[in-house]
């Protein structure tokens, strides 16, 4: 059988069902740049075409100097990797310890990399009720437990919430002083860079940070993604992998994506004009509660009426797909998650969700 991955984007099983091509589904599921791949990086993925029949840099040198200088680090702080999907099941193989604590609803990628490797896991559940913040009183508490890990995704992933710069700082210092190895994914950091904890973390033995840059660049069919750490950490997880893991299209990409100042800034603004407008039109329904976001995608709840499920089925025969959270670990059956996407996609969904809940 093949694996059944519960991921949102799987818009090719989509149409199949629907017997379509994919470019006839609106895909608001997976949370990718709206404005596509810059033009530049389009220029450098045609120009490396001939460049297949080498092998790629397994050394990554021009990646990891492009990445110094667009967080302003060293090459050494940086690992790459096809995905930060692929850093993620190398981690619980290269950390000590046997129990991880997930401040979830989180990437339920890190549960089946940790039971491939017999981990014990434990759930620190945020409430929508408290808007997805962190007790770190009781988060204190919780790693007393000899927790040799803990997974933090800043911003959250369903749920939008961006923690500011204080509390990852003070979550940092309660792991240090319980002896816990932080690991804070950052793939939608890109949205918000300036409360990156890449600082905070690259002269830790004790922190990695994930970085993906399939979302905000666009490229999510090219696999690639980072870690930010100290030179040692990076060394030791960039062992992890085979050689030749990352191929020379997506290194290419990844290079021209970081240096396309303009299309990145470009992006910025159109994604914070569109979700504030999103946001605004979707709260307008008496059946949804939409959560504040600081990234490129919404997290809503069905307050009555039908389930996620059968909302996202009822959307799909209109041919667009969206995320059910059902699956998420402290969701319940009532939540979905929407990427923010070009004005007319955008209202298209707020038509087809007022023909749903008229």
């Amino acid at each position: 059988m093949p694996h059944s991955y519960d991921h949102g984007g799987n818009i090719f099983t989509a149409a199949r069902s629907l017997g379509v091509p994919p470019e006839a589904v609106t895909d608001f599921s997976a949370s990718i740049n709206p404005l596509g791949m810059s033009p530049m990086t389009r220029k450098a993925l045609i120009c490396s075409l001939d460049s297949l029949v080498h092998y790629p840099d397994s050394n990554h040198i021009e990646l990891k100097q492009a990445l110094a200088r667009y967080h302003n680090l060293s090459p050494g702080n940086f690992v790459i990797a096809n995905g930060s999907t692929e850093l993620i099941y190398h981690l619980p193989a290269m950390l000590p310890g046997k129990k991880a604590l997930i401040i979830s609803p989180s990437f339920s990628e890190y549960v089946r990399a940790l039971n491939q490797h017999h981990w014990e896991i434990q759930h620190f559940i945020l409430t929508p009720e408290s808007n997805f913040s962190i007790d770190t009183g009781k988060l204190q508490k919780a790693l007393a437990d000899d927790i040799d890990v803990l997974y933090l995704c800043n911003p959250g992933n369903p749920n939008g919430t961006l923690h500011n710069q204080r509390v990852v700082e003070q979550i940092y210092s309660l792991c240090l002083a319980a002896g816990t190895f932080l690991v804070l994914d950052e793939a939608f950091m890109d949205f918000c860079e300036e409360t990156s904890a890449k600082r905070l973390v690259v002269h830790s033995d004790n922190a990695i940070v994930l970085r993906s840059m399939t979302k905000f660049f666009g490229i999510p069919g090219l696999r690639l993604g980072y870690a930010i750490g100290n030179a040692t950490l990076t060394g030791h997880l960039d062992a992890m992998g085979g050689p030749w893991s990352v191929n020379s299209l997506a290194l290419a990409a990844g290079t021209a994506a970081l240096q396309d100042s303009e299309h990145n800034r470009d992006t910025l603004e159109f994604i914070r004009q569109e979700r504030r407008s999103l946001f605004q039109k979707l709260e307008q329904f008496p059946q949804l509660r939409v959560y504040p976001s600081s990234v490129n995608y919404l997290l809503v709840e069905i307050r009555d009426g039908i389930t996620a499920r059968e909302l996202r089925e009822r959307l799909l025969h209109q041919r667009i797909l969206i995320r059910d959270c059902s699956s998420f670990m402290g969701l319940s059956e009532r939540f979905f998650r929407v990427a923010v996407r070009s004005s007319e996609d955008n209202q298209r969904l707020l038509e087809c969700l007022k023909r749903v809940f008229k």
